[in-house]
């Protein structure tokens, strides 16, 4: 009869911070499916986020000095992989389009009963569709919870350009939505 014997998340960081490569192979695998969610958000190709996953996981394993325990490994984990997958996004997209706030015009928020309709696969679909750009501001601000000032530092951009970006992929995100349910946005409040 074969056991597999399972360790803690707490132990297999020790045992990484010791240069284990099964531990490290063991924490990959305990993490990288949710990892790999993450770096999709940023990209629009499957292969282009698995890139950024490995990067993302040797930061991890060289910076495993710095956790210290505080807050969830996870949630750690998850900053270091959005940081490399901006890293990625500024070394290989350089020409992001970016429109200051007062350029743009004012757009209304996306219809809430045609959203709920949407399952969350198909919502990250609709994401990975917009432009660059407009899908780091979006992921950064409405799923990361970034401010405007902390993506314009992230980003290298003005704070009114990732309002503007993200005013332009909340307006395209409704078209989407709107195309894929079939009808015209109605403010329903």
């Amino acid at each position: 009869m074969f056991f597999k014997h399972t360790y803690s998340t707490e132990t297999l960081i020790e045992r990484c911070k010791a240069a284990d490569r099964k531990a490290q192979e063991l924490l990959y695998k305990q993490f990288a499916a949710k990892m790999l969610a993450v770096c999709m958000r940023y990209t629009a190709h499957r292969a282009e986020a698995e890139d950024m996953l490995q990067v993302g996981f040797i930061k991890v394993f060289q910076k495993l000095e710095h956790y210290r325990g505080e807050g969830s490994f996870e949630g750690w984990m998850r900053r270091i992989m959005v940081h490399t997958s901006i890293e990625h996004y500024r070394k290989y997209h350089k020409n992001m389009q970016i429109v200051d706030i007062e350029e743009s015009g004012y757009e209304q928020s996306v219809n809430p009963i045609a959203a709920a309709n949407l399952e969350a696969k198909d919502l990250l679909l609709l994401i990975q569709q917009l432009p660059d750009g407009y899908r780091m501001v979006f992921n950064l601000y409405a799923i990361e919870g970034y401010s405007h000032r902390e993506i314009a530092e992230i980003a290298g951009i003005t704070e009114g350009a990732s309002k503007s970006q993200l005013s332009r992929a909340r307006t395209m995100l409704k078209q989407k939505i709107e195309q894929q349910e079939g009808k015209p946005y109605e403010y329903a409040g």
